[in-house]
């Protein structure tokens, strides 16, 4: 048998895999390849991939005679590779195909491999008929396109274009570090960049790069984080003394950046997820930061509460993640409707939940990464509506649009699809 060792291809093979057979989330698949190349190539291909998926599986089942049996879902999944490096890659044809072959001797399924074949040439051959297909093809599913189409009528094309591209990597820089000296040090690697007039610590790197590359990154010099993301710590506006409460969470962005725009107030990390803290604790420690403790609790319940009131509170509420698709195209193929409804009880559960624990005159923020209007300015509205002590603060800022209550962005270039409001209890 050949050697799955540090192979691009099975690699990317068993990452759609694991999105498509197993339901998980492409995000949390660990490439571990050696060589920095072809770990970028595995990567590459099943993003691309899943980005692609319903189209590219539309163009597949029109050449099975009958379909593959659920054992054989990875033989499904081997064609649909070869299939998009075909179409969307500029990778040899006869290198794609031969490659891709040898993906079903690496499965143990040798019968496959004339099959697999056969299919690739004939896609090839009509690669230009597929092409436009696949390009034309919104790759979403209806019930996200038909709401986007009623709340942004105006906006859904460049919604779907910007869902299926790749997002952009944003640096926030450690102001602690030294803004200028990190700009510097950039430059000095030969690493472009971009400003973002409404995030003075934001970077937009002109080209995406190994986290590895970046300058002195594992001494706390930046962070990866999205520039709308960004706008949470400084929303909140943290100041000295200050008791401030991050609830949901990991991985930690939001929490090190309040941290770090004021060491001298006391936050409290909370995240459910026991294995996700990880991720908190590791940004704590990279970062120096001392003025966290982090918190293994449901934000829906209080049994984990002390009593005493925060001043403020951030909700990076649970949500569709319907703005930051781009990055995790895999939401495309799991988000299912009835999943908003369930999702929407649970951010009321929460907002209810942490309104008891702030303080009068505290200021709470209420954030998501999506786009649909449930989630956000309607979720907000009902809450003002049930809560008569609970006031909005209007956002001043260029970023986004003014929704009904809130202020959304949608995804473009610079900024992920993104939901903020403030409240203020009176």
């Amino acid at each position: 048998m050949v050697s799955t060792n540090n192979n691009p291809r099975y690699a990317a093979l068993k990452a759609v895999n694991s999105v498509i057979i197993d339901s998980k989330s492409l995000s949390s698949f660990k490439f571990q390849i050696e060589s920095q190349q072809d770990n970028a190539l595995a990567k590459m291909l099943s993003y691309g991939l899943i980005r692609n998926y319903p189209s590219i599986a539309q163009i597949i089942e029109k050449k099975l005679r009958k379909p593959f049996k659920l054992k054989d879902r990875d033989i499904f999944n081997i064609i649909a590779l070869g299939v998009y490096q075909i179409l969307f890659t500029k990778i040899p044809p006869h290198a794609c195909i031969n490659e891709t072959v040898k993906l079903a001797s690496l499965v143990d399924k040798i019968w496959s491999k004339s099959l697999v074949n056969a299919i690739l040439r004939g896609v090839d051959r009509e690669k230009e008929e597929h092409y436009q297909f696949a390009t034309d093809h919104h790759n979403h599913p209806e019930w996200f396109i038909q709401k986007i189409k009623d709340s942004y009528p105006q906006n859904y094309k460049k919604i779907i274009l910007e869902n299926n591209s790749q997002g952009p990597m944003t640096l926030r820089i450690n102001q602690n570090f030294g803004v200028d000296e990190f700009k510097t040090n950039l430059k000095n690697n030969g690493i472009d960049y971009e400003e973002i007039d409404e995030l003075p610590q934001a970077l937009l790197l002109k080209n995406p790069i190994q986290v590895k590359e970046i300058p002195d990154f594992e001494n706390g010099s930046s962070s990866v984080q999205d520039a709308s993301a960004q706008l949470a710590a400084i929303l909140l506006n943290p100041t000295k003394n200050e008791k401030i409460l991050d609830a949901c969470a990991a991985p930690g962005g939001k929490t090190s950046h309040i941290a770090e725009i004021c060491p001298d107030c006391e936050i409290s990390a909370l995240e459910i997820d026991g294995n996700r803290v990880e991720q908190i604790n590791e940004n704590i420690e990279r970062l120096s930061l001392r003025n966290v403790s982090v918190l293994i609790a449901d934000a829906s319940d209080d049994n984990w509460w002390d009593g005493k009131l925060f001043d403020k509170i951030l909700i990076d509420a649970p949500c569709s993640a319907t703005g930051i698709i781009r990055r995790h195209p895999d939401i495309k193929i799991h988000r299912k409707i009835q999943d908003i409804t369930k999702l929407v009880k649970t951010q009321q559960l929460i907002l209810d939940n942490l309104w008891q624990m702030l303080k009068p005159g505290g200021i709470m923020l209420y954030a998501t990464c999506s786009i649909l209007e449930e989630e956000n300015s309607l979720q907000i509205k009902e809450f003002l509506n049930n809560h008569k002590d609970a006031q909005e603060k209007i956002i001043d800022l260029s970023w986004g649009f003014n929704s009904e209550f809130g202020k959304q962005k949608l995804p473009d270039k610079n900024f992920d699809g993104f939901y903020y409001a403030l409240i203020q209890k009176t």
